[in-house]
């Protein structure tokens, strides 16, 4: 391996580290909007979603500019395929950073009544399991990426808890169906945010032990 090339690989690993806490940032931020319905943190993730895109795009032809020019092959041709995958699954996850902006912005400007369902531990395990997933990335821990691969269950049964409370209050609440709606999609897009996370560990895996693990497959 060239020193060129090496010089190559490690801009990309800084670049998909610096996209990862941006996505993070995001997340967090829509956290906050959650837990303090703020129209205006809101707005702000829903504002900057252009820099995530810029820089999901600056790190993909990267990693298309490299494999052409020096055709890597084994651990390195898995490096660059799984950033390409982490990539795209970390501009996805400052989508769903949006689609909660949107979310909470939509119902910031309805009349809020006594139904709200608290996503704050549903929200804080799908944060961390972003978080874990980059230390995993970050650190090439496998053990950890297990990790992740293991919370995702948990998440997928609060999605459920939500969706089944608020199935049950719209025929009570006929006047607010849009809020509670609102307050169900919610629940979905963490959940998507989960499942990304979880996309990312899956990789960070290949990326250590050249297995595939999706599917269900171990």
């Amino acid at each position: 391996m060239t020193k060129h090339f090496q010089r190559e690989l490690e801009k990309i690993k800084k670049k998909i580290l610096s996209l990862g806490a941006m996505v993070e940032e995001r997340v967090r931020m829509a956290i906050k909007a959650i837990e303090e319905f703020d129209g205006e943190v809101a707005k702000k993730i829903i504002f900057s979603d252009h820099e995530i895109d810029e820089m999901e795009v600056e790190v993909e032809e990267e990693c298309l500019k490299v494999m052409a020019l020096h055709q890597p092959v084994a651990v390195d041709l898995r490096f660059l395929v799984a950033v390409i995958k982490i990539n795209n699954d970390l501009e996805r996850i400052g989508d769903q950073a949006v689609n909660i902006a949107q979310r909470v912005k939509t119902i910031t400007k309805k009349e809020r009544f006594d139904f709200v369902f608290d996503y704050s531990v549903m929200a804080e395990k799908a944060a961390s399991m972003l978080k874990m997933s980059l230390d995993a990335l970050v650190n090439m821990d496998d053990d950890l990426a297990f990790k992740v691969l293991l919370l995702d269950d948990e998440v997928d049964e609060i999605k459920e808890e939500a969706y089944n409370l608020i199935k049950r209050a719209i025929p009570e609440n006929p006047d607010n169906v849009s809020y509670l709606i609102n307050l169900l999609l919610i629940s979905r897009h963490l959940e998507r945010l989960a499942d990304h996370a979880t996309n990312i560990a899956e990789e960070v895996i290949y990326m250590i032990e050249g297995e595939i693990v999706r599917h269900g497959k171990r």
